[in-house]
Order: structure tokens, then C-alpha cells, then sequence
């Protein structure tokens, strides 16, 4: 496996940062996860403009432009020879002191780009469907630290996802600080009910899969609504499924312990992994 680590191309064993970046001191920084399918990464220009979004509210300065990114992205896929690939993309704020202050760090931020293989959830969950529940801890606050913000700090998630693991489930629902469903520890949430597309409106993450669901729905003459959704509305939903580019579509036919309609995948879940399947292998920037 070749790394590429602030412009040059190590192994993963020799893949170093310092103690001292503000990334790994902090979690001082942003990332994105990509997908490649048959040579071509999948949107990969919404992931960069997702990323340089981060970057700029988080004020680091990435030091390359978004096409010399694309670029780097596509040749750490060569440098593997990857058909299918998950492509992580990391910046942190650089090497600085063991205070807080960003102003002390030195020298430009990092950059760092990992190209593997990713299985989030067994492949029987995506025939069958998949258990989850809400758990105790909450989405941050939108002025606390935004869910819109893909940065290194992930605690908020991880905390979320242990109360999962430990009740024995792989994924979970968290609400918002006002009740309202937000969005799992790591993918967006649809449900339909009544013919009609429904996703949290905020306290989420914007999503690039969950973009593409609302493309896909609008293509298929189903009405979309981001809305503020309950645990009443999930529970009493027609389908639900949860969507990432990690988790691509997956169905959700429990929640809580309340089965989704009949407990089986949805007739229109199922056309949506169908529909991105055959998106995701054409479309997509080639290498």
C-alpha cells in the first residue's frame, strides 16, 4: 500500500505525522471519504468542494488547489491499483505547540491520502435489512460545533456508536438537542411514507450519497421533503433507509424494536440500490 503523505509516496509502515500535529493533539482538521467504482471516483468534485468548505470554516489554509487535490486523488488510486476503492482524504492544521492556539502551528497544514478497501455493514444486512435504535447522546449543537462540518473530531459519533455496539446493533439513530432526528452515527436517514421522500432538514450532515437520493427520487417522479422528523414519524414510516458513501443505500426494517411496515426492504428502497449500482458504475472521474 502506497500513502501519499504531504507529496510523496510512502508505505503504510512508514506513513508518520508528528505527536505534535494539532490533526492528532485536536482532531484539528477535516477529512472526506470517497468511492471509486470500476476506475472512475464517484463525485469526487462535490467531496473537494465539501472539503475545502470545512477547511475554510475551520480557517486552514489547504496548500494545494482543488485540481492539483483531483489529481492526487486519482494518482494514489494508480499508485495502488485499485478498481473499487474508499478513498480517504485528510488535512490537518499542522505541527504546532500543546496549547490550543492554531497560530502556533508552523509550516503548512498536512495532507494525507489513503486508498484501501472498505465493508461497513455484512452484505446480508443489504438483502435483508438492517436493525437499529436511537440512542442517549445527541447530535451537537449547531453552534456548538456544526454537523455540516466533516472534521476530525468524530467523538460526538463514536460515543453514539459505542451505545449501539454495546446494545448490539451496528448503527443508530441520534436526535438533535430539540428532539428532532438528525442523522445516524455515520449515514443519513430517508423514510417514505405515503408515496413521499422525507430526510431531516438539520442537524446533519449534507450528505453526497444523500444528495444523490434526491436526485434519483426526483427522477423517478417521487416527491422529496426535507423536514423535521420525530421517532413517530420513523417508526410509523412506510420504508426506511440510510444512506453514506461508506454504507452506500442500506434498508432499515426496525427501529426501537418496532418493525418499518412489514419488516421486509421496501419495493422503492430496493429500486434505489438498484438505480445507484448502475450510477456508480459509469459516472465518475476516471483514472
Amino acid at each position: 500500500m502506497k500513502i501519499y503523505l504531504n507529496g510523496t509516496y510512502v508505505s503504510k509502515e512508514d506513513a508518520k505525522i508528528s505527536v505534535f500535529d494539532h490533526g492528532f493533539l485536536y482532531g484539528d482538521g477535516a477529512f472526506e471519504g470517497i468511492r471509486s467504482y470500476n476506475r472512475r471516483v464517484f463525485r469526487l468534485q462535490a467531496h473537494m468542494d465539501r472539503l475545502y468548505e470545512t477547511a475554510h470554516t475551520l480557517m486552514i489554509e489547504i496548500p494545494m488547489t482543488k485540481e492539483q487535490m483531483i489529481q492526487a486523488v486519482v494518482d494514489t488510486l494508480n499508485q495502488n491499483n485499485l478498481d473499487d476503492a474508499y478513498i480517504r482524504v485528510i488535512v490537518t492544521r499542522g505541527v504546532g505547540d500543546l496549547g490550543l492556539d492554531p497560530r502556533k502551528c508552523h509550516g503548512k497544514p498536512g495532507v494525507i491520502i489513503i486508498a484501501d478497501k472498505i465493508t461497513l455493514y455484512p452484505e446480508e444486512l443489504y438483502r435483508n435489512g438492517m436493525a437499529i435504535m436511537t440512542v442517549p447522546t445527541v447530535r451537537n449543537h449547531s453552534e456548538a460545533l456544526n454537523p455540516q462540518l466533516k472534521s476530525l473530531n468524530y467523538l460526538n459519533n463514536i460515543l453514539a456508536k459505542i451505545e449501539a455496539n454495546n446494545a448490539g446493533f451496528n448503527e443508530a439513530i441520534m436526535m438533535d438537542t430539540q428532539g428532532y432526528v438528525a442523522e445516524c452515527t455515520g449515514d443519513n436517514i430517508f423514510i417514505i411514507k405515503n408515496g413521499v421522500l422525507l430526510t431531516p432538514l438539520t442537524g446533519r450532515l449534507k450528505g453526497i450519497t444523500r444528495d444523490m437520493v434526491l436526485e434519483l427520487a426526483e427522477s423517478n417522479d417521487v416527491k422529496t421533503r426535507e423536514t423535521f422528523l420525530t421517532r413517530h414519524e420513523i417508526y410509523n414510516a412506510d420504508e426506511c433507509f440510510l444512506s453514506g458513501t461508506a454504507a452506500e443505500i442500506i434498508p432499515v426494517v426496525k427501529v426501537d424494536g418496532r418493525l418499518i411496515a412489514d419488516g421486509k426492504p421496501g419495493r422503492f428502497t430496493q429500486k434505489l440500490i438498484q438505480q445507484f449500482k448502475k450510477v456508480t458504475a459509469s459516472d465518475g472521474v476516471p483514472y
